[in-house]
């Protein structure tokens, strides 16, 4: 049941629901700044989050038509080309011919792209890695059951576009 928590009977229910909401969006908050500064630091030329976005959905999404990325972007198409523009002419993203429909274009990550992905993952892992092996052993596992049953009931919501392609 996402987004509702019985308000009557259990109030002790509602506010632990309700201070686990807090702290995750306090968390998720606090990722991004994380998330931003290893893409700041890694980035020798600059990708935007929103290019950023793209290559990771397309990187989980190998070969993926245009229309099904600006779809998951939720971006209009004149949009989702002019991030596709930069990132073609950074060397990170190469248009392909659709296989089956002449009128289609999908969209790959180059080596350079890949690598570039790469790093930026490395970066935000160790700096998360740092973070978690700070934590006490109690509290990592709970994290460990917390976000795993959290991420049971996000997978469905949110399945497509999250499936990261093999070769990354």
């Amino acid at each position: 049941m996402i987004g509702r928590f019985p308000r009557a009977g259990n109030s002790d229910t509602h506010r632990l629901a309700r201070d686990a909401i807090l702290s995750a969006s306090d968390v998720v908050e606090m990722l991004d700044l994380l998330w931003e500064h290893a893409r700041d630091t890694v980035t020798t030329g600059s990708v935007s989050s929103s290019q950023l976005r793209l290559m990771c959905l397309v990187d989980r999404n190998d070969g993926i038509r245009m229309r099904a990325l600006g779809e998951l972007l939720r971006a209009a198409p004149p949009s989702v080309s002019r991030l596709c523009d930069r990132l073609q002419a950074a060397g990170f993203i190469e248009r392909l011919p659709s296989p089956d429909s002449g009128r289609e274009v999908t969209l790959r990550l180059t080596t350079a792209g890949r690598r570039h992905l790469q790093q930026i993952r490395a970066e935000r892992e160790g700096k998360l890695t740092s973070a978690i092996e700070a934590m006490p052993l109690d509290d990592r596992l709970t994290l460990v059951t917390g976000l795993a049953g959290l991420h049971s009931v996000l997978a469905p919501v949110g399945q497509s576009g999250l499936r990261r392609s093999p070769a990354a």
